[in-house]
């Protein structure tokens, strides 16, 4: 090699190591900005319920609980399980619900059975301290103690025993089956308590156990929010919770601000003030009108409860109620859809049955039912096929020339009122005599008066597959039991009885959903009652907002998923 060849790689060579020892250059895609930053806002939304609220358990407050409340309840507390949003239910504070396919559910051959929960192992209380078993030990000896009635739940009479194996896993053996076990300390039946924080002033002074201050002020819970502030009377301060079983919810901060009146309530969502609004509050007029000219946000529609007219079917006046070609006839003379577009602007579907078109059950059910459209040419065959006559006035008469009356009640409130009315109105023009009563204040309580009425009462009544037992013939209000069943009919048949029965005695599904079918035929091929509407639940939700909706599902709450709910 050349000496000038030689010189050109030495430099070469020495040129790569320099480059190769000094500082990369800085590109400018990548360059690091050391401004300081202003830390990001919390997440804050607000929400609205009705009334004046005082505590965040709601087995304290006993009846006539405020608008709400459960909503409010599902912020800060959380059961071994909880609503899905399909109608069904998920694990919350336990790893699983039980369930025959998981073999958390048994049943045993002697006719008892079994179901067991295993507690998360990252469930805490907002004190930190772990829920276990002992905390569930707890709250069944609080529900079963009769000097606490407001704890009381009807499920325990079937429950043989409760065996905690281990911190976290807890057995339930029952007397018999029970369909509505897995419900067990879980909402809305009842959810746990800390035994860490209340088992010595329950033992010390069980009287003045409703007046703790951990109800409100000082309230810890394991659900996905905590108390940070409680106003009596004006609002809670809720912060979100790192430990939640969920993880951390999404918005950092929720006010519950309570509000009595419905019009300031309004006035705060169209302004911006409040976000969401939970549990019932404004009137479907007042709904309507806030859909039509409120452009942030919407109006969430869900189905909650049934209006029906339930006929009396012990010794009624006239006799004819009892004949189910009746029913069927003042059944088919009421325009349902016209009532739903004047009474419930259109938000809600015509009622077939106990169930409404949203729950899971229903598409399994609908073949099941016996379904009446409005037809008052077969209403007055019917009528005819009974023997009433046409009079010269109009009127329908019997063959002993009796005038074809009928009563019909309903209470207070602006939905009932207007649908008794209305329904009397169809039955006038199809010529029948009918005296339309609101129920007066002072006679609502008079259960020997409302239950021994001569005809119909129109009512707005829940509507969940767990309400079937309002039907058995040992729900009749009758003078041996004081007038105290739930009954709103007093329709007594053993056929039925054996139905409902085995409904909530029988487990598998498959077999279940069977039972229902036969339920749900029976009632709408008797007509008892007379169904003519769902509730509307409605949820003001403001744009911003995300993940946010009506209650979907009985025993479901607006707040259901509430770690996911999110701000834009």
């Amino acid at each position: 090699m050349s000496t000038y060849r030689k010189m050109i790689v030495v430099w070469l060579a020495v040129a790569l190591l320099i480059s190769a020892c000094a500082p990369p250059a800085p590109a400018q895609s990548s360059v690091a900005d050391t401004s300081p930053k202003a830390p990001s806002a919390p997440k804050r939304i607000a929400t609205a319920v009705m009334g004046v609220h005082t505590t965040l358990n709601s087995r304290t407050i006993g009846p006539g609980r405020p608008p709400g409340y459960d909503s409010l309840e599902a912020l800060v507390s959380a059961g071994l399980g909880g609503p899905d949003g399909l109608g069904g239910w998920r694990g919350q504070l336990a790893e699983a619900m039980p369930t025959i396919e998981n073999g958390q559910w048994k049943l045993l051959p002697d006719g008892r059975m079994e179901t067991a929960w295993t507690i998360r192992a990252n469930a805490r209380w907002h004190d930190g301290q772990p829920v276990t078993t002992d905390d569930l030990l707890f709250t069944a000896r609080v529900i079963q103690d009769r000097d606490l009635p407001n704890f009381r739940d009807s499920a325990f009479n079937l429950v043989e025993e409760i065996v905690a194996s281990d911190p976290r896993t807890l057995v339930v053996r029952w007397k018999q089956p029970f369909i509505e076990a897995d419900g067990l300390f879980t909402p809305p039946r009842n959810v746990p308590l800390p035994r860490h924080l209340l088992e010595r002033s329950y033992a010390e002074n069980k009287g003045s156990f409703l007046d703790l201050p951990y109800w409100n002020t000082e309230f810890v819970g394991a659900g996905a929010y905590r108390v940070r502030e409680w106003t009596l009377g004006s609002r809670a301060v809720l912060d979100a919770d790192d430990g939640y079983v969920f993880g951390r919810p999404k918005i950092d901060v929720v006010e519950v601000r309570f509000i009595t009146d419905p019009s300031t309530l309004l006035a705060n969502v169209l302004s911006g003030e409040v976000d969401v609004t939970m549990g019932r509050g404004l009137s479907l007029e007042q709904a309507a009108d806030v859909r039509e000219r409120w452009r942030a946000g919407k109006v969430d529609v869900a189905y909650e409860s049934w209006v029906a007219i339930y006929p009396q079917m012990l010794n009624p006046n006239p006799a004819a109620i009892l004949d189910v070609e009746f029913r069927r006839a003042l059944l088919q003379l009421v325009d349902r859809a016209e009532l739903v577009e004047s009474i419930q602007h259109g938000l809600v579907p015509v009622a077939h049955t106990i169930l409404n078109p949203t729950e899971p059950e229903y598409r399994e059910i609908a073949g099941s039912l016996v379904t009446y459209e409005f037809d008052p040419r077969r209403a007055t065959e019917g009528l005819e096929r009974l023997g009433y006559n046409r009079s010269g006035d109009g009127g329908w008469r019997d063959s002993a020339g009796r005038s074809l009356a009928v009563e019909i009640r309903a209470t207070e409130g602006d939905v009932n009122e207007k649908s008794m009315f209305a329904v009397a109105n169809y039955w006038q023009r199809a010529g029948l005599t009918v005296e339309p009563l609101v129920i007066p204040r002072a006679r609502a309580n008079d259960r020997e008066w409302r239950n021994t009425r001569p005809a119909f009462e129109l009512q707005r009544q829940p509507n969940a597959l767990g309400d079937l037992d309002r039907y058995h013939s040992s729900q009749a209000a009758l003078p041996e039991n004081n007038f105290t069943g739930s009954s709103k009919h007093r329709y007594m048949n053993p056929e039925f009885d054996a139905l409902i029965d085995r409904y909530f005695a029988t487990i598998p599904r498959p077999e279940r959903i069977e039972v229902v079918r036969q339920m749900v035929h029976h009632l709408s091929d008797r007509v008892i009652p007379l169904p003519l509407f769902y509730d509307a639940n409605l949820v003001l939700v403001n744009d911003r907002v995300r993940n946010v909706g009506a209650r979907r599902g009985q025993d479901s709450t607006e707040a259901w998923n509430v770690e996911t709910w999110d701000v834009t």
